[in-house]
């Protein structure tokens, strides 16, 4: 059966100076409009136990525009602002549904800046793309080519810390389709030494992308300390330390993106390990490393693209002590500090290798959980995968 995908396409693109004008004013509008409501919402819940919903904050916007203090907000396409109240609406929704934190305020240096426009804000044609309030088309990079025949949704423009305008493209992608069944399976244990190890045996190597570029990023860190607040030369000095931000971030997700097309391209099934990621960055002496080799964006590929193509990811426990058992007899050790990276079991006699044998007990534990359905323990509950462990693992709390 077909299916109908949804999927962002993002180009870098080089504005002129009148659209760099225009929409950074956007940005600024987009950014006091989402504050405004979201201060009108938490004053009405805080004083008078009211709650506003997305149809009161837009009718706000109508009459803030007539103030003559936010008369301003005139000036741009009035689609960003309306799509900013949206956000904040799925951002309360979340909240209230207990998926999220209390909503935040934006802020003009850290947050990310961007605004969203409909199909009522922007004309897409022979590869022309023009945005509202704008007499000429955007000067995009087209990278790579827009599925035949597609015509975006929406268009998210943004510009990052670094100072780069992207353009995101979000279409109807038909080329995405559940790929044939082959009856694969894999282990996947992940690591510092190596990013992953495979049940096959496989060790893929981790680039380690922050660590290349540590001292570039130091080097210019102390160049921005010692610039005055305030000053073009600071700023000039934090584009610098952004642009190698910028660097280890593209390539560490690169890596990641074709790391995990090809494990979903040649596996029917992927196990998993249910990693707490938020509780091993508490571990000062490897929360760098940790961070670096990004294991929760690698898990979150994983799952979206699993759900593209028909895979199937499943999550072990992440108590479930994949290092500390036999693979081949099944006997549980009682230590296994992270130093040892071999070891005998004492009940066959067989070597292991740590990451080798935990990569084999995850496959496993997860093929038991797939043929029958044991020892399901949801942990995470995400679109493309299910969380699993045996039954005799013991649980304690984080």
């Amino acid at each position: 059966m077909a299916i109908r995908v949804k999927r962002a396409f993002k180009y870098r693109f080089y504005p002129t100076d009148a659209q760099a004008a225009e929409l950074s004013r956007t940005f600024g509008c987009v950014r006091k409009v989402y504050n405004l409501a979201l201060a009108a919402r938490t004053e009405a819940w805080t004083l008078r136990a009211e709650r506003i919903n997305y149809n009161a904050t837009s009718a706000m916007l109508t009459a803030w525009k007539k103030t003559e203090e936010l008369a301003y907000l005139n000036e741009v396409s009035s689609v960003p602002l309306q799509q900013a109240l949206r956000h904040l609406q799925v951002a309360f929704t979340n909240f209230f549904g207990k998926r999220a934190k209390y909503p935040r305020f934006k802020s003009r240096k850290k947050s990310r800046r961007s605004a969203e426009y409909t199909t009522s804000a922007f004309r897409f044609s022979d590869g022309r793309l023009t945005l509202a309030k704008m007499m000429e088309p955007l000067d995009i990079v087209w990278s790579r080519p827009l599925p035949g025949g597609a015509q975006p949704s929406t268009v998210t423009v943004s510009q990052d810390a670094a100072g780069r305008w992207y353009v995101s493209l979000l279409v109807e992608d038909p080329g995405v389709q559940p790929l044939p069944g082959n009856g694969s399976a894999v282990g996947v244990d992940a690591g510092l030494d190596h990013l992953l190890t495979l049940s096959t045996g496989e060790k893929i190597a981790n680039p380690r992308h922050e660590r290349r570029d540590r001292t570039r990023l130091a080097k210019a860190q102390r160049e921005l300390s010692r610039k005055a607040k305030g000053s073009a030369n600071r700023a000039k000095a934090r584009r610098k330390v952004a642009r190698v931000h910028a660097r280890i971030t593209d390539r560490r997700r690169d890596h990641l993106h074709k790391l995990t097309t090809r494990l979903v391209r040649e596996n029917q099934t992927i196990v998993i390990e249910d990693l707490t990621v938020r509780n091993l960055l508490k571990n000062g002496r490897l929360a760098r490393a940790i961070s670096d080799a990004a294991w929760s964006e690698f898990r979150s590929l994983l799952e979206y693209k699993a759900q593209w193509y028909g895979r199937e990811v499943i999550a072990v426990d992440r108590w479930f002590p994949s290092s500390k058992l036999c693979s081949n007899c099944g006997r549980l050790q009682d230590k296994m500090p992270l130093s040892v990276r071999t070891w005998t079991c004492e009940g066959c006699g067989v070597t292991h290798d740590r990451d080798v044998n935990a990569a084999h007990n995850l496959l496993a534990a997860g093929l038991a959980v797939s043929a029958c359905g044991a020892g399901v323990r949801p942990q995470r509950s995400t679109p493309g995968g299910q969380s699993a462990t045996k039954q005799e693992t013991p649980r304690r709390e984080p």
